[in-house]
């Protein structure tokens, strides 16, 4: 298949990774060829890929802070130019599928008008105007879309919409490796905001008496002054934001991975990278964490310091043979191509018997204030 894959342009597609999201893009892509498909990935400059077209100069983020223009004429202006230009060159360009990775609603719009073949992978959990235009596309046989986890398809069927389909999120299990000698420490990857939970990981480090290595961009400042600066010491450290290849090291030569979300976390990438590395997973029961450790790792309900600093101590009974097994078996990245090319094939099915539109579609469709996460 010939497949346009559109990213959100928040961030680059390009390493360090910013988050989970940014991650995801690059293994779909690189999946997606790997298993013999012709793939363009259609995103901002700066991104790293082989088949990279530039829809915009820079990531919004340099040029509008999401913090400062959330939810502003200039953002929303900014990325309807940039997602204009990816769709001129997706109608004329032979694709036999996009693949949305955007969160940007009025693609959906675009393409089912335009009877082009469509899947939207939806990492955040149903709002506004997303939800809206993933509910009046699943009224088009050639529009599809995904969620990353069955809680998240939980929220979507509470609000009326039980068309998606869910393919896990995949993690390199061919990168992603164990190590014949771990560490004394743990882990914390990931982006250093409030709903992420890192202040609660590092006074659960403090309690138990363990040594724990931070890994991840620093979005809010303020919050990382007050509640992650003060605990570096004694054995916490932040290490600031480093390439794949480091944390791959350094998680799979750890003795768990602490994956503390305050939000229900729609799927949970980090987890998944270091079940793949044999590191069991120690961390707070929200959203589709569960679904992603299964028995490979201690979960604890609530945000409960105290739980966690006990189950922190109790990491050493977890198998790491197990946790490496259940990342082949159920989160790697050829599972979640498989589960993509199912929902390929049929929007494309469903392209080939759709009307021709009446009138061409047009690339100045209306107006959003996409929200992206």
């Amino acid at each position: 298949m010939k497949i346009a894959v559109l990213a959100h342009i928040r961030h680059a597609i390009a390493e360090p990774f910013s988050g989970g999201m940014e991650a995801h893009c690059d293994m779909l892509c690189r999946g997606l060829r790997a298993a013999g498909h012709d793939v363009d990935l259609f995103a901002a400059s700066g991104s790293n890929d082989p088949g990279l077209i530039p829809i915009c100069d820079a990531p919004y983020d340099h040029v509008l802070p999401w913090h400062v223009y959330r939810g502003t004429r200039e953002l929303a202006a900014y990325q309807r130019d940039a997602f204009a230009l990816a769709l001129s060159r997706v109608e004329g360009g032979g694709y036999d599928v996009v693949h949305n990775n955007s969160l940007f609603p009025d693609i959906i719009e675009w393409c089912a008008n335009a009877g082009i073949a469509c899947v939207t992978s939806q990492h955040v959990p149903p709002f506004g105007t997303m939800f809206d235009a993933v509910l009046a596309g699943c009224e088009y046989p050639h529009i599809g879309a995904t969620v990353t986890s069955r809680d998240q398809l939980s929220l979507w069927t509470r609000k009326g919409c039980d068309a998606l389909e869910v393919v896990h999120n995949g993690v390199d299990t061919a990168s992603w490796t164990p190590v014949e000698v771990t560490g004394d420490y743990f882990t914390w990857v990931g982006r250093i905001t409030p709903n992420k939970g890192l202040g609660h990981a590092v006074r659960a480090a403090g309690k138990a008496g363990t040594r724990l290595k931070i890994f991840g961009p620093v979005e809010d400042a303020a919050y990382f002054a007050e509640e992650v600066e003060p605990f570096l010491t004694n054995g916490i450290e932040y290490h600031g934001h480093r390439s794949a290849d480091i944390l791959r090291k350094a998680v799979a030569s750890a003795r768990g991975a602490l994956v503390t979300p305050l939000w229900d976390e729609p799927f949970g990438l980090v987890a998944a990278e270091a079940l793949s590395c044999g590191t069991p997973v120690i961390g707070f029961n929200r959203g589709a964490l569960a679904e992603v450790v299964g028995d490979c790792g201690c979960l604890v309900d609530g945000a409960d310091v105290d739980a966690l600093a006990m189950a922190i101590a109790n990491a050493g009974q977890i198998s790491r043979a197990a946790c490496r097994q259940r990342a082949i078996d159920h989160l790697s990245i050829e599972a979640m191509i498989r589960g993509y090319e199912g929902c390929y094939a049929k929007v494309i099915s469903a392209s080939r018997l759709a009307p021709v539109p009446s009138l061409a579609c047009s690339s100045n469709f209306s107006s959003t204030s996409a929200l992206l996460a």
